[in-house]
């Protein structure tokens, strides 16, 4: 099994950087959480034991970002994915509000529309409330110490909001970080770098459901 280290003693982005720092890495420490990432580590890096910081300054600016201008212009995109996703949101209603959500966390990450819902089916089914075995939450199942890292720890998860642009931000953190190379950045995305498992379920995910016609 891959080991993990998850980035726990970093700088925090608020006051009391040591102090809040410290305490991070204590608490993270009490609890396994490095026994947990490696189960599910989402968002975590197997080379130090610091949280890095440009993910973290990407995840507090996505996070407090409200300023963007959110556009209706896809309409037979929304008509399209609404017929794909009915099995798993019956009601139109939330489903169409879930597709605009995503599709707009989706550009505003530079991500495509596409394969943020097959990251989704692949990590929750589409369900809001799931809850990993190792902690990670919601639609993208986020690990709830992001919360702290970014001095937000009374934001949810399992909002739907927060959950994709958090998602996506750190998704596209990674695209980045690997100049480009999706597999690899689904398998940072994941925590198993190198592994091929869980890329090819987004892929076989893509492939069968969420092709763009």
């Amino acid at each position: 099994m891959t080991s993990w280290t998850v980035f726990v003693n970093g700088w925090a982005i608020r006051s009391d950087r040591r102090l809040v720092g410290v305490l991070l890495a204590v608490c993270l420490t009490a609890v396994g959480v490095p026994a947990a990432v490696a189960a599910k580590g989402h968002a975590v890096s197997c080379v130090s034991c610091q949280v890095e910081p440009e993910l973290r300054e990407r995840l507090l600016a996505a996070v407090e970002d409200a300023g963007f201008v959110d556009r209706f212009d896809a309409e037979v995109w929304l008509g399209d994915m609404s017929q794909r996703l009915g099995d798993r949101i019956p009601d139109q209603a939330a489903r169409l509000r879930l597709l605009r959500l995503i599709h707009r966390e989706a550009r505003r990450a530079d991500l495509t529309p596409e394969l943020v819902l097959a990251v989704i089916e692949v990590e929750s089914g589409f369900d809001r409330w799931a809850v990993s075995s190792a902690g990670a939450q919601g639609l993208m199942q986020i690990m709830p110490f992001w919360l702290r890292e970014i001095g937000r720890p009374n934001d949810s998860l399992q909002e739907i909001d927060t959950n994709l642009r958090m998602g996506c931000a750190i998704l596209r953190y990674y695209l980045d970080r690997e100049h480009g190379d999706l597999r690899r950045a689904l398998g940072r995305y994941n925590g198993h770098v190198t592994g091929n498992r869980y890329p090819e379920r987004v892929f076989q995910a893509l492939r069968t459901r969420w092709y763009r016609r």
